[in-house]
């Protein structure tokens, strides 16, 4: 393989990736969304908030890395990758929101639920288009 090859392979690679956290993040601002409003509707209580939105952030990062990843090899890696990536964006989009920056034994949480979301959909994402 020539380097031309070796370079547009590598780009496609961070466009799924890029891509896939771009759709996990709508997904997920979404979700939050429609969660609060269920849980403003249904009388929730608070105790199920943090499961709720642990819940959500698995998804949008499935569904990002079903979505987007599409190459064969290493889906385990580009997903882990995704995930990652995406509690930390995730992470300071609702910090924004939010108003406040706190980091704290919930964002280790995050990233290690998130990571192995996305290495989990990954392998099924590449697998799945054999």
């Amino acid at each position: 393989m020539g380097r031309k090859q070796s370079v547009d392979k590598e780009r496609g690679y961070i466009f799924e990736i890029v891509k896939a956290n771009i759709i996990a993040l709508i997904f997920a601002l979404i979700a939050v969304l429609l969660s609060a409003l269920a849980v403003k509707l249904f009388n929730i209580s608070d105790g199920a908030i943090p499961i709720i939105n642990q819940v959500i952030k698995t998804l949008a990062v499935f569904v990002g890395c079903i979505f987007s990843l599409k190459k064969p090899n290493n889906g385990w890696l580009r997903g882990a990758v995704c995930g990652f990536i995406f509690a930390w964006l995730s992470f300071v989009v609702f910090s924004l929101l939010d108003g406040s920056f706190t980091l704290g034994l919930n964002m280790l949480n995050d990233c290690v639920l998130s990571t192995a979301a996305g290495l989990i959909t990954g392998i099924i994402s590449v697998n799945i288009r054999k």
